[in-house]
C-alpha cells in the first residue's frame, strides 16, 4: 500500500512563502508522475505542479514564475515551493503519484490571509 504524507501548509500573509512536502512510502522512482494538486471550498480539485521520472515539469498558469516543484530521491520526498503567495492560493493541496492508477495523500490547508 502506497502512502503518501503532506506537510507544510499554514496561514500566510499575501506575499509570503511556504514549502509543502510530500513523503512518499516507496521509491519515487517507481512513479510515472509526482505531482500537486489544489482544491478550494466549493471548487474541483486543479493541477499545480507535475514531475516526471525523467525531470520535466508541468506549471499551472496560475503558478507559472511563483511555484516550483522539486525532489530529494533519497528521502523519497517531493516539494513545492511557494513563493509570492496571494489569496487566490488559499486551498487544500493534496500530493499526487500516479502508476498505472493514482495515489493521493491526506491534503495540507494553505491559507493566504492578511
Amino acid at each position: 500500500q502506497v502512502q503518501l504524507v503532506e506537510s507544510g501548509g499554514g496561514l500566510v500573509q499575501p506575499g509570503g512563502s511556504l514549502r509543502l512536502s510530500c513523503a512518499a512510502s516507496r521509491s519515487i522512482f517507481s512513479f510515472d508522475v509526482m505531482g500537486w494538486y489544489r482544491q478550494a471550498p466549493g471548487k474541483q480539485r486543479d493541477l499545480v505542479a507535475t514531475l516526471t521520472g525523467g525531470g520535466s515539469t508541468n506549471y499551472a498558469d496560475s503558478v507559472k514564475g511563483r511555484f516550483t516543484i522539486s525532489r530529494n530521491n533519497a528521502k523519497n520526498t517531493v516539494y513545492l515551493q511557494m513563493n509570492s503567495l496571494k489569496p487566490e492560493d488559499t486551498a487544500v493541496y493534496y500530493c499526487n503519484a500516479q502508476r498505472q492508477r493514482d495515489y493521493w495523500g491526506q491534503g495540507t490547508q494553505v491559507t493566504v490571509s492578511s
